[in-house]
């Protein structure tokens, strides 16, 4: 739904960042307004300006009147705890994005201390791998190609006759043996390869990134590109044209959702669920997709896989995934999930494909030891991943001898049980379909 879409009538809104939690909970007496008013102008508050920059979905809850806006939004608050919320009135430390202005060659940066230091900090962010991973993509894409390294030196250090090589001659020593220069992943000021000024705007782009503002910068950015074309200058245009990609990939619109109350606790239901389940198991972020396994075969006949998602704690039978055991033979169910697992996560890497925030086995520590055998083989052995064994209901992960053990009641549990049932069921399926391929000569 478009924004222009939205009622003119009292409710609640709620903004969700790109993994699906909801970061902040507001009401308004006129909900096409108060939302428009978000992205309409350049908010004034440079706090606001970093929420937004978070935001990809509003949801809104139509209400009767604003006395009901008001109870829905004091409640769900309560209920969910969402970070801007809390933090707006909470004095903790939480991470920033620094970009070193108290440099003459400034460096985009993590921090948790806010400081007087004449740097330019956005934030604070609502979790530490969030700003972490921006910010590696960042770099990895030469958005705003900022030196890494942390060498000091200052503009009259460069331009003084012979350069660093007579105003700090050690530290020169340290900059030629420097790989962001040898690879030419720095622009490196330090050796004169970019004049300041050019140095510096590259920093103010950044700043207008972390500012909310990156559809301007991406007009600026395409216009250059069509004038440096015209000029012949391919080597700029194509610079532009990697950038403009990187940026408008990490900048995506943001769309809105009409909600009523009973639907929106279904939703908060299960981003609490995942969220605890993020928490339960260490990760690094909500899992919102899960893949999960299981294997089905009667004493080694026709032996099958199966292979379910799960987004946003539900099934996605599109992507399901069925597999029929080619290397293994007998009765060996460690090895059909290690090959299952391998074949899977070997086509997704090939494919250059998004990979799960979580990959569930069915069973114990043979069938979750085969399983990461598969993924270490493949290089992917930080890929989330864990066991759910029936007899107790206990949880494994790699490299932990106790299991986990969630109680009876934990939404958490449920949607992990969820997985694995499902998982079960498809690959008996399956494998029930095969036999009686086989028995009836159907092959």
């Amino acid at each position: 739904m478009k924004l222009e879409h939205m009622p003119h009538s009292p409710g609640v809104y709620l903004m969700r960042d790109a993994s699906g939690k909801i970061i902040y909970i507001g009401k308004a007496k006129d909900l096409k307004k108060r939302v428009a008013s978000y992205f309409g102008a350049r908010p004034r508050d440079p706090k606001v300006s970093v929420m937004l920059a978070s935001v990809r979905l509003v949801d809104f809850v139509p209400v009767p009147t604003e006395k009901d806006s008001l109870i829905l939004e004091q409640k769900l608050i309560h209920r969910m705890k969402p970070f801007y919320n809390i933090m707006w009135r909470d004095d903790k430390s939480f991470p920033f994005v620094k970009i070193s202005y108290d440099e003459d060659y400034p460096r985009l940066l993590y921090t948790r201390r806010k400081m007087r230091d004449g740097g330019r900090y956005f934030g604070p962010f609502p979790e530490a791998w969030t700003v972490k991973r921006l910010l590696r993509s960042l770099w990895k894409s030469k958005v705003f190609p900022l030196r890494p390294c942390r060498f000091e030196f200052h503009q009259k250090d460069i331009e003084a006759r012979g350069g660093l090589a007579k105003s700090k001659p050690h530290l020169n020593r340290k900059v030629q043996s420097c790989i962001y220069l040898h690879t030419g992943a720095c622009p490196a000021p330090c050796v004169g390869n970019i004049s300041r000024a050019k140095y510096l705007r590259i920093a103010r782009d950044a700043e207008t990134f972390f500012k909310g503002r990156s559809q301007a910068l991406a007009g600026r950015w395409k216009k250059e590109m069509g004038e440096a074309s015209k000029k012949m200058d391919f080597e700029k245009a194509g610079d532009l044209r990697d950038r403009l990609a990187a940026i408008l990939h990490v900048s995506e619109d943001v769309t809105v959702r009409q909600m009523d109350e009973k639907n929106l606790g279904v939703y908060v239901d299960a981003s609490r669920a995942l969220t605890e389940l993020q928490d339960a198991l260490g990760l690094p972020r909500p899992p919102l997709r899960i893949e999960g396994f299981d294997i089905s075969n009667i004493q080694a006949t026709e032996p099958v896989a199966s292979m379910v998602v799960f987004e946003r704690g539900k099934p996605f039978k599109d992507d399901y995934r069925k597999f029929k055991i080619k290397t293994v033979s007998g009765q060996d169910d460690f090895a059909m999930m290690g090959e299952a697992v391998f074949r899977r996560y070997r086509r997704l890497k090939e494919e250059n494909a998004p990979l799960p925030d979580l990959i569930l086995i069915d069973g114990g520590k043979g069938q979750l030891g085969a399983a990461v055998k598969s993924l270490q083989e493949l290089k992917l052995g930080k890929l989330p991943i864990a066991s759910l064994a029936k007899q107790e209901e206990e949880v494994f992960l790699p490299g932990r001898s106790q299991s986990i053990r969630l109680p009876k009641d934990s939404p958490a549990l449920h949607i992990l049980q969820a997985v694995r049932d499902e998982a079960h069921r498809f690959a008996v399926t399956f494998h029930r379909q095969r036999r009686t391929k086989r028995i009836f000569g159907l092959k």
